[in-house]
């Protein structure tokens, strides 16, 4: 109900920013809409058959976390010309990370090697965003507004998506799957990302619109 609730509140503050940063606010909205969305689906599974719904979270996250990840592309956009190559690599950063993810969980290889790659991913992430090209971008912006949401939103992908790697962790390393365990941090993590992340990116849209 928390993401219902904050993709009513993004697309109707749609109308108090500026133009160029509507796409933005636009994406965030359709990142906790179709977040919510597939927990009414995780819901049903969960509680039907006690299993964890691993299928219906990675089709969210497929979707919704390229879509947080090109907010880092969007949000610079919106006042400086971005190479497309920030787009790409960040794309296939996070398309890399979530692939071997789900292939650890859906048991297509095994767990505690697909978390390798998977974490590689991550790191890669983590790097493009604090030394790569898009870090370079934001270095050298003069609006204050953007360079105060990019670094947020660096600390939010530090922080808040190393929660999921620790459900991972507690969920498949500790002897035996605990997917009650899994399941609470997961959600945990998707409510802090998801919604805080477009929270972000709403207060910079707003500061910098008036």
């Amino acid at each position: 109900m928390a993401l219902v609730a904050a993709t009513a509140f993004f697309f109707v503050e749609r109308d108090r920013v500026a133009g160029k940063w509507k796409t933005s606010l636009t994406v965030s909205g359709l990142v906790t809409l179709i977040a919510a969305v597939h927990y009414f689906y995780m819901r049903d599974v969960w509680v039907a058959t006690g299993t964890s719904p691993t299928v219906f979270r990675y089709i969210d996250w497929l979707l919704t976390v390229p879509l947080l990840m090109i907010e880092f592309y969007l949000i610079l956009s919106a006042v400086t010309k971005v190479p497309a190559g920030v787009f790409w690599r960040l794309l296939i950063g996070t398309i890399a990370m979530l692939g071997f993810g789900y292939a650890g969980e859906a048991g297509w290889m095994d767990a505690k090697m697909a978390f390798i790659p998977s974490m590689a991913a991550w790191f890669y992430i983590i790097w493009e965003i604090f030394r790569g090209e898009a870090s370079q971008i934001n270095a050298g912006l003069a609006n204050a507004n953007v360079q105060k949401a990019y670094k947020t939103m660096t600390l939010l992908v530090t922080v808040g998506w190393s929660i999921y790697p620790l459900g991972y962790f507690f969920g498949y390393f500790m002897g035996s799957q605990d997917p009650v365990m899994l399941n609470v941090i997961y959600n945990v993590a998707d409510f802090w990302n998801k919604i805080a992340f477009g929270v972000v990116i709403w207060a910079a849209a707003v500061a910098d619109s008036k």
